[in-house]
């Protein structure tokens, strides 16, 4: 237990360390950034001195109490400076885990006139929760096999070769890659017309997909169409798998079954809205498609960025965008959502089920990346869309209980729950924001997006009696 106390106290001191920067840059929040440093490495660094061990004793069951315990934590930290900024204790912890997160929700407005220490230290949450993810998901998901997640170690893996030997070399090159990728969209953003300020911050929460902005009318403050379309490849590179781009970079090999579908359905998605929008608004025809192509890309690779109000194109629209919430980016990438490699299993699990009930003797394989897919990780996948099916609806239900209309419920429950950002409807949709919703309210989605970006079963298992059980009885071995 002592390895997830010293880990946790790492997190605050790399937290700590960060709002130093943030204070040396800006000084007019250099106060309030720099005593947000000063407790929280105090706190941090102490944990971590005093819990200083071998770290002999680590097992699976620590390894679930560590990663959900890390996402706490960083936003825990990462609330310390907006709440002496001036955010209530609860908007400050609303804020700060949808940033860590890389949900993109916000309490938040007048951002135009936010000091910019504010709207870097968000920036930050995000780039840093973007990174997060990549490694639970490619390091400890696989491991907790949780949601099929093993399939993923397996994709990624190099079967016979051994570039990468370990662990360490692998967090190494995907850091590197995930740089690589948001100083390139930095630079592009420079190109288009952005001061370096907006360059960066901008490059940070489209790599990550989470979707902050330094304005409240989000992307959609950049009228530029160049700037638009290069924010919708950037989003999308930084929904595709991580592991993909090592497997490009080192191998060659560009197949990937779960980016081939992605990106069709993106293009069949984004043709039939433009087309849509051509003849039901009359819109021109690249206008459309800037637009279609920017908030449909926005909202699947759940980043959350908006150029309009989408919900006004119709009630064909407004019904299209609440569905792209649930699908989101691909495994191993910084998007968050249900994820393109298991709706692609479940789908095959459905159509296996037909062809065995039209043919019961038939001899019906599922099979991903060409070879055939394990029963236990089909169970894990339609477990996982079960439980995600039934979280979305227990969300629901507890939102709509607390006061909610039940459009805004099921938007807020879906959109925390894939990490979107906005959802749909006049309150929290594009042109809106959460900082109406009550206090309680605000702690469930905080809930929900913490859930979410944990793919949910890593953080139920910690709510089983089994599971302290057995962690009482390795304390006592």
């Amino acid at each position: 237990m002592s390895f997830i106390y010293f880990i946790n106290g790492l997190v605050c001191v790399f937290f700590a360390l960060l709002m130093a920067l943030v204070a040396i840059l800006f000084p007019d929040t250099g106060a309030t950034f720099g005593m947000s440093a000063v407790l929280v490495g105090m706190v941090g660094g102490g944990v971590s001195l005093s819990t200083w061990s071998d770290f002999l004793d680590i097992n699976r069951l620590h390894t679930f109490l560590l990663t959900s315990s890390v996402w706490v934590t960083a936003a825990i930290a990462g609330a310390v400076p907006l709440w002496l900024w001036g955010l209530t204790p609860v908007d400050a912890v609303f804020e700060a885990m949808s940033g860590i997160t890389t949900t993109g929700s916000t309490v938040m407005s007048g951002l135009d006139e936010t000091p910019r220490g504010v709207i870097l230290w968000r920036a930050l949450l995000q780039a840093v929760g973007g990174v997060g993810f990549i490694v639970t998901g490619i390091a400890m998901l696989p491991l907790l096999q949780v949601g099929g997640m093993q399939l993923f170690r397996t994709e990624s893996s190099d079967k016979g070769e051994k570039e990468l030997r370990n662990a360490a070399s692998f967090a190494s090159a995907t850091l590197r890659i995930y740089l690589g990728l948001m100083a390139l969209c930095a630079f592009v953003y420079l190109v288009g017309g952005m001061n370096t300020f907006d360059a960066i911050t901008h490059a940070m929460t489209t790599l990550s997909t989470g979707g902050y902005s330094g304005y409240d009318a989000s992307f959609g403050h950049f009228t530029s169409p160049f700037l638009q379309w290069a924010c919708t490849i950037f989003m999308l590179l930084g929904a595709l798998p991580f592991a993909w781009y090592l497997r490009i970079v080192l191998r060659g090999v560009i197949r990937s079954e779960q980016v081939a579908a992605m990106v069709r359905s993106l293009a069949v998605v984004i043709s039939v809205l433009t087309v849509w929008l051509v003849l039901d608004e009359g819109m021109a025809p690249f206008e459309a498609a800037t637009a279609v192509a920017f908030n449909v890309v926005s909202v699947v690779t759940t980043t959350g960025y908006a150029t309009t109000d989408y919900t006004l194109w119709g009630p064909v629209a407004a019904v299209a965008f609440f569905l792209l919430t649930a699908v989101g980016g691909c495994t191993g990438s910084t998007a968050g959502g249900a994820k393109a490699m298991r709706w692609l299993l479940f789908a095959r699990a459905l159509k296996a089920k037909m062809q065995t009930i039209r043919a019961p003797h038939a001899v019906t394989a599922i099979r991903y990346e060409g070879a055939r897919v394990d029963e236990d990780v089909m169970k894990g996948v339609i477990v996982f869309m079960m439980f995600y099916g039934l979280t979305f609806g227990g969300f629901t239900v507890v939102l709509d209980f607390m006061g909610l209309d039940f459009e805004t419920s099921a938007s807020g429950a879906l959109t925390a729950l894939a990490n979107v950002g906005p959802g749909v409807g006049p309150i929290i949709g594009p042109a809106g924001n959460f900082a109406t919703m009550s206090d309680p309210v605000k702690l469930v989605l905080s809930f929900a997006m913490y859930l979410g970006r944990l793919e949910m079963i890593t953080v139920y298992v910690l709510l089983t009696p089994l599971f302290w059980r057995e962690i009482g009885d390795l304390r006592r071995s």
